[in-house]
């Protein structure tokens, strides 16, 4: 269990905990920001190998070890090197929930160890693009996003033929119908409020913006061999209907249940049987209204830059999430308003330099993830005068702010 301790971590442990004749944890790891957290969870599952990607950490983790009386300690590792160690560590699935770039390193570690990787870190697979789908073997991802499990169940209904389009489904976040007037005064803490899902800052702000779904466009075209042209999004308020498969002879089949991340959890980890009882299923004793309409694309514009951005292929994604991932950081940190996030994705998209292409090994995503990391912060400094600039203005009363 790689990011044992975030919230797709836990929900994992609560699934394992739960079917103890049918799974056992070798090893995990976490970022080291809740040492004592990860210690209980190695003594509860008694792991034999303990990754921390912060090296500081993993003097806590050992001292929260000796503190909560473990007998034989499991090994402590440290560093991103460390996590990939453990991505390697014999087992069958390796679950990896690591946030962000940073754990494309695992999935990779992961991959050529010859585990089954059960992917809910979809950065690392779209950053990495055809240098990891390459490196797999068919069948070797399961997804762990309720989307693209959702998918990965539909296609059960019918051959690769058969396929005309994928349908993503997506909540709106916590901002559907606003303007895009409206959307400029978003504060952190409007936007860390999603209408249906509990999960870290960092995704739930992708959700808000829809930068999330972008993402998973591009995961879906990965995972699923689908071009972007066959692959759309709705949007559905409920959360209920986790994606959609439509068939060459107009049917269309959804998967349903209430959104709790558990099940494609656990569908991911015994892929492809079921763990019983992973959830409470939908209730039918009650009454239930289910709404899809289109995304405001004017309003939302992210998915259509990660169109883009995968169309373009090479490292062009990989630019993208860097650009992203800096950009929420500021804005949760007050120095870049909520539509400057995906303005300033788009600009560095439009920069980039994918002369890689198709053939993009390892040093050509580093590299595009630094250089959209750089240009992303040049560009937050430009904006963030601005920001400054024009809340000087209105305080003066001047017109032109």
């Amino acid at each position: 269990m790689l990011g044992s301790t975030g919230s797709i971590g836990t929900q994992t442990a609560d699934v394992i905990r739960r079917n103890p004749g049918r799974f056992r944890v070798v090893g995990l790891a976490a970022g080291g920001g809740n040492p004592g957290l990860l210690a209980s969870q190695a003594i509860e599952f008694g792991a034999e190998v303990v990754a921390v990607e912060r090296e500081p950490a993993a003097a806590q983790v050992r001292d929260a070890l000796r503190a909560q009386g473990a007998g034989a300690h499991p090994k402590v590792l440290a560093g991103p090197e460390g996590v990939a160690e453990a991505a390697a560590w014999p087992c069958d699935v390796v679950l990896n929930a690591v946030t962000g770039f940073s754990g494309l390193a695992a999935t990779l570690a992961a991959l050529r160890a010859g585990r089954v990787l059960a992917l809910a870190n979809k950065e690392s697979l779209i950053t990495g693009g055809p240098l990891v789908a390459g490196l797999a073997r068919p069948g070797q991802i399961v997804p762990v996003d309720s989307e693209h499990s959702a998918i990965a169940q539909c296609l059960r209904g019918g051959s690769a033929g058969e396929v005309a389009r994928l349908v993503l489904t997506a909540s709106g976040g916590p901002f559907l119908h606003r303007s895009r007037g409206e959307l400029e005064r978003v504060t952190p803490e409007q936007a860390l409020t999603h209408p249906t899902w509990n999960m870290g800052p960092v995704i739930t702000v992708n959700s808000a913006t829809l930068v999330n779904k972008g993402l998973e466009v591009i995961e879906a075209h990965l995972l699923f061999g689908i071009g972007f042209e066959a692959i759309e999004v709705v949007v559905h308020r409920q959360s209920v209907v986790h994606s959609m498969v439509e068939f060459t002879d107009g049917s269309t089949i959804a998967q349903a249940s209430p959104p709790d991340m558990r099940i494609p959890i656990a569908l991911a980890l015994g892929w492809p049987e079921r763990v019983a009882g992973a959830a409470p299923p939908v209730d039918w004793t009650t009454a239930h209204t289910w709404t899809f309409e289109p995304l405001d694309e004017h309003a939302f514009p992210a998915v259509r830059i990660a169109r883009e951005a995968g169309s373009a292929g090479g490292t062009a994604p990989a630019a993208y999430n860097a650009a992203n991932e800096v950009c929420v950081d500021a804005f949760l940190a007050g120095r870049l308003a909520f539509t400057g996030i995906v303005d300033i994705v788009a600009q560095v998209v439009s920069e980039h330099d994918g002369r890689a292409g198709d053939t993009a090994q390892l040093a050509d995503v580093l590299a595009a993830d630094r250089w959209a990391r750089g240009r992303a912060r040049e560009l937050i400094g430009t904006q963030g005068r601005r920001v400054h600039h024009a809340v000087d203005a209105n305080r003066r009363g001047d017109p032109a702010g």
